[in-house]
């Protein structure tokens, strides 16, 4: 698969799970006799659009997400007295809590189908296994960590000690070295400056003098190659195996969530430098990002089966992490209106037990600033994402 191939699988997995994010949305309004007047993919001016009944269905050209507009989200919204007895706002709380949260279920099931069906067709590949047997010889030191050679950049340590592809590293300054893991530490650990490097090569040991460079992220010393990665054992499973599986990783993928919103403030400093990808926080794409790693992984090489896997992979993870972001409890998201609405039960509740009255429904009016300030932190963080992923992009091989 090509890399624009890649781009164009993701885009279209990722408007597939758009759409069925707000039909999941719309599939339960109108179960509990809510009204929908719009049913859209994207932002901004129509491009493109039919009404079927009462909804009109379509595509906006900022395809950055879509929504589904259900009249009386709010109580300050004004409605036609004909249409007040099918506002959200009417409806039962149980009803309004399985409708906000329908689009997220919504998305981690999806996220379950994708990886059953992986799993159980082009099947999934155990941990690779990287090894120190020399992939390729960097020509030069890069001014920026992953950016090709410039002219006048240094020649790297490694061309300059005659390291070759095909030999097998087995000692470091005079330290023997079994994995890469190893030779990476020993690397962090050295100090600019010459250093023996032990090869083997055609089944003889050979000694290279390596002049070690400080290395572009700052972090230890540079030589100059990439390891020969070995792929891990496919396994195709049996659909029981396959769903066990599936719950297994998107368990993960949950635990691992917390890790990467709590990580993301301190993350973002290092948004622009080369440091990007060292923390959980960093690693989080936009959609430009996404785009274009999911292009890379297309091109990165084995078979097509390959390049499918890993764009499922990430189509699946999205999927989670959408589902699960659009639960945190900030208005305007879903999760910002579930936690109004649980406060407003928690609210009746407490009343009831006290012998009062119900206080009625929040005062939407004073949460608007609430609301912008939310808009404007989530329209920020995505800018801020979209200009990293342009000047500073993650790579699938950092």
């Amino acid at each position: 698969m090509g890399f624009w191939l890649g781009v164009f699988a993701f885009i279209a997995g990722i408007t597939v799970s758009v759409v069925l994010h707000e039909a999941g949305h719309l599939v339960f309004a109108r179960r509990f006799g809510m009204k929908a007047t719009q049913f859209f993919v994207g932002f901004g001016p129509t491009i493109w659009s039919f009404r079927r009944g009462e909804t009109e269905y379509g595509f906006k050209w900022i395809l950055l997400g879509g929504y589904v507009k259900i009249l009386g989200m709010t109580p300050l919204e004004p409605l036609d007295p004909a249409d007040e007895p099918r506002a959200f706002h009417r409806a039962r709380p149980v009803h309004r809590a399985i409708v906000l949260a329908a689009g997220s279920l919504v998305n981690v099931l999806l996220a379950f189908v994708l990886l059953v069906l992986l799993a159980s067709t082009l099947g999934v590949r155990g941990p690779a296994d990287v090894v120190t047997v020399v992939a390729k010889v960097s020509a030069c030191v890069p001014t920026v960590p992953g950016e090709p050679c410039r002219p006048g950049d240094p020649v790297s340590p490694a061309r300059a000690a005659g390291l070759r592809s095909g030999d097998r590293i087995v000692a470091f300054a005079g330290r023997p070295v079994g994995n890469w893991a190893q030779l990476e530490a020993a690397l962090r650990r050295a100090a600019p400056g010459p250093t023996p490097i032990t090869v083997e090569r055609d089944g003889s040991p050979v000694v290279l003098d390596a002049v070690l460079v400080r290395s572009p992220t700052g972090h230890g010393a540079f030589l100059g190659m990439s390891p020969r990665v070995i792929p891990g054992r496919l396994d195709r499973m049996n659909p029981i195996e396959a769903g066990g599986y599936s719950l297994g990783a998107i368990g993960q993928l949950v635990s691992g969530m917390g890790g990467v919103v709590a990580d993301l403030p301190s993350a973002l400093p290092k948004l622009f430098t080369p440091e990007r990808a060292s923390t959980p926080g960093g690693e989080v794409a936009s959609i430009v990002g996404a785009g274009r790693l999911s292009g890379e992984l297309a091109e990165a090489g084995g078979t097509w089966q390959d390049g499918v896997r890993a764009i499922l992979l990430l189509i699946a993870s999205l999927n989670v992490f959408l589902g699960l972001f659009n639960l945190l409890p900030l208005l305007p998201l879903d999760g910002g209106h579930l936690a109004v609405l649980a406060y407003e039960r928690g609210r009746a509740g407490a009343a009831r037990l006290r012998g009062r009255p119900d206080p009625g429904p929040v005062d939407y009016a004073k949460l608007t600033p609430i609301t912008v300030a939310g808009l404007l932190l989530l329209l920020g963080l995505g800018l801020l994402l979209i200009a990293a992923d342009i000047v500073n992009p993650l790579k699938v091989l950092q």
